[in-house]
């Protein structure tokens, strides 16, 4: 059965793209069937893939707009099982495009019906603000992993986003639920790194995942090699956290312990 996972936090620079390609990565090494969809207007999971945006004519939009199916813009990645269906720059204006089409919340569920059965995991990454296109996502997602700096100000933000998936539940997809937050660019040698932590796992328990992605040179390298860190240097202390991740979403959504 297909789970969609939307990677939400309307605070941009928090590794959400980063997160969704190297988990996408991840989920594919372990023999999984991987759709990366990119809600962003900006585009920078088609980059971190190795895409120019100018080579290929396949965008998201289309099939939000419902000029296009969905099986006609996906396109094949580098990553073996890894599919990915790319942004466009007309994705800055969907939201004026999508105030007087009727059931403008639901374009993207609707749209990718067809095409669910092809894969084990959809993941959608989305732009760094609660518009239509992160409301397309998260009606259409099972559930939500909000990727998040140790940081002050992300905590305050991170209840805005919480209150956003819980009125997004209430009215419109029942079955949404927050898969985990994910703690990126780690640094464990600063105090508030470790204070952020511990609240956030007072607060919300197991939640939290497990794993913290550390800060790394090597994952920050890997999009300029339209790469994902796990391709761009297997060894290096980001690449497998993000397997480590990879692998608790396979238990959290699957119910398997041993991957």
């Amino acid at each position: 059965m297909t789970h969609i996972i939307a990677f939400a936090n309307q605070k941009g620079g928090v590794g959400k793209t980063t997160t969704a390609i190297n988990i996408g990565a991840s989920l594919a090494a372990i023999k999984k069937r991987v759709l990366l969809i990119d809600l962003d207007p900006q585009g920078n999971a088609g980059t971190g893939l190795g895409f120019v945006r100018a080579s290929h004519r396949q965008s998201v939009y289309g099939v939000i707009m419902g000029s296009a199916g969905a099986i006609e813009n996906i396109l094949t990645t580098a990553v073996p099982n890894m599919h990915i269906m790319p942004s466009s720059i007309a994705l800055a204006g969907a939201d004026v495009d999508l105030l007087d089409i009727e059931n403008r919340e639901f374009r993207l569920r609707d749209a990718l019906a067809p095409i669910m059965p092809h894969y084990d995991y959809v993941l959608l990454d989305c732009p760094p603000a609660i518009g239509f296109l992160t409301l397309n996502a998260l009606t259409t997602a099972d559930s939500v992993i909000i990727p998040m700096q140790p940081e002050f100000y992300a905590l305050e933000g991170l209840t805005h986003l919480i209150n956003s998936i819980t009125e997004v539940r209430n009215r419109f997809n029942p079955k949404l639920d927050i898969l985990g937050i994910l703690l990126t660019m780690y640094d464990r040698r600063y105090a508030l790194t470790r204070a952020v932590e511990d609240d956030l796992r007072k607060t919300f328990g197991d939640k939290v995942f497990k794993t913290v992605v550390p800060r790394n040179v090597r994952v920050s390298e890997a999009p300029s090699h339209g790469k994902p860190a796990l391709f761009y240097d297997f060894n290096s202390s980001g690449a497998q956290a993000y397997l480590r991740v990879a692998t608790e979403v396979v238990q959290r959504t699957e119910g398997v312990e041993n991957v």
